[in-house]
């Protein structure tokens, strides 16, 4: 079975109500006004990164392509609309035949971006692209959050796996999403089976304190687990007293055991600890994984730490504090007919201004083939930056052209972070690394 291809949750078979609802309101007043064929041009792009942070990673997108598939309006939900008096009749005619028949340009998945990078670029008439700015937003804002926090715990971590554990701490669905978005930012593995069957992640888990407390002793816990198993399992160590938990794991497994878990405490102090009895204990090759409330400041200062593998959850669905990348979904072009395309623009007082046209992006290289800044332009590409594009077609006259394996992503993404300035990997405060000019 090819799991990719299993669509959305059978629970969301339609996307079309995934929307706000002055979506299909602007759609009712243009389609009266005669404006609603006209040619636009929208784009996602968010005006900054979250505070500190050096750079954004594009994830979603695969996504975002199941969801404008499965974005159409069935009976039930032409109903819905029809007996709330949201739609007049006409309008609902015209959802009951859309299917979004446009194009779809964007940053692939994995790759980085900066502010006023143009991620995602939306063409068609008005009524089609306007209806799609609500998923649109949702999945890239939610799974770009969770996946630059997981690039930022896999720089920390180094060569050390990781693995996501946070779908107790986020809705059931988001915790899918998180998943997949962490497994494009770096994590190797997920305890989210519902991911795994979706994803085809890599899943893992054992056991927790529960059943250490459900036996009569630890030993007992330890050698159920051990029986069922076997020696390579992962045994937690920290119900009790650590260090008679980790001498009762190795008598009951052996010095093959596969792992011991640290759930509290100090955990930098413990793994020392713990290395020294596992080594004394000949148990030489078992690993010692951490959890506990991780972050990746956490994840750093373990670095020296005797740590084989890290398992994160809240901190990581969480965005790490920053749980959107403030992305917005702007109409930067549109034209009458087959007139050529206008730039439109919003002018405002403050942060919330917007550069009007319809927008390539290139990544200039240094000499060294590093990154050195992100080009935006409205005119022809230059000839030096056509080969360095950064958009690529998704959509095509409504047909999706740019399906691929989650681990393309997942590669992606390590390449385009490798080609970044070092500074990019330092988890201090700062700027984007790259600057974004305007040609």
């Amino acid at each position: 079975m090819n799991t990719a291809d299993l669509g959305l949750p059978v629970a969301v078979p339609s996307t079309a109500l995934f929307t706000d609802q002055y979506e299909l309101t602007m759609l009712q007043a243009a389609l009266r006004s005669g404006t609603a064929d006209r040619r636009s041009v929208f784009e996602v792009f968010t005006r900054r990164l979250p505070e500190g942070r050096r750079y954004g990673v594009v994830a979603g997108t695969g996504r975002v392509l199941d969801a404008v598939e499965n974005f159409h309006f069935d009976e039930t939900i032409l109903g819905f609309l029809r007996e709330r008096s949201i739609l007049d009749g006409p309008t609902l005619d015209w959802l009951a035949e859309f299917r979004f028949r446009g194009d779809i340009w964007g940053y692939p998945e994995g790759e980085v971006y900066f502010p006023g990078s143009p991620i995602m670029r939306v063409e068609g008439t008005f009524a089609e692209a306007v209806l799609l700015e609500t998923v649109i937003l949702s999945i890239l804002n939610h799974d770009s959050a969770v996946a630059a926090a997981a690039s930022r715990m896999s720089v920390a971590a180094g060569a050390r796996p990781l693995m996501e554990m946070g779908a107790r701490r986020t809705h059931e669905l988001a915790a899918v999403a998180a998943s997949r978005a962490a497994y494009v930012g770096g994590f190797h593995t997920t305890s989210d089976l519902a991911a795994g069957f979706r994803y085809n992640i890599p899943t893992v888990g054992t056991s927790a304190h529960a059943f250490t407390l459900l036996h009569d002793t630890e030993r007992d816990a330890f050698t159920a687990q051990v029986q069922t198993l076997g020696s390579g399992t992962t045994l937690l160590v920290d119900t009790f007293d650590v260090t008679e938990a980790v001498r009762t794991a190795v008598e009951v497994a052996g010095p093959n055991l596969g792992a011991v878990r640290i759930d509290s405490g100090d955990l930098l102090l413990i793994a020392h600890r713990v290395r020294q009895q596992l080594d004394e204990l000949g148990a030489t090759k078992t690993k010692i994984v951490v959890t506990s409330d991780l972050d990746e400041y956490a994840i750093a200062s373990l670095a020296a730490a005797p740590v084989d593998a890290y398992g994160v959850g809240t901190q990581l669905v969480t965005g790490s504090g920053h749980p959107t990348c403030s992305m917005v979904y702007k109409l930067v072009a549109r034209a009458d007919s087959d007139a050529p395309l206008q730039p439109v623009a919003k002018k405002s007082m403050g942060a919330k201004t917007s550069v009007g046209g319809r927008k390539w992006a290139a990544r200039r290289l240094d000499e060294y083939g590093v990154a050195e800044a992100e080009i935006v332009g409205t005119g022809p590409v230059p000839p030096e930056l056509i080969d360095h594009q950064l958009q690529v077609p998704l959509v095509s006259d409504g047909t999706v052209v740019a399906r691929e394996p989650l681990d393309a992503a997942r590669d992606r993404h390590f390449a385009a972070r490798s080609g970044l300035p070092l500074s990019a990997t330092q988890l201090s405060r700062g700027e984007p690394v790259l600057p974004t000019e305007y040609v």
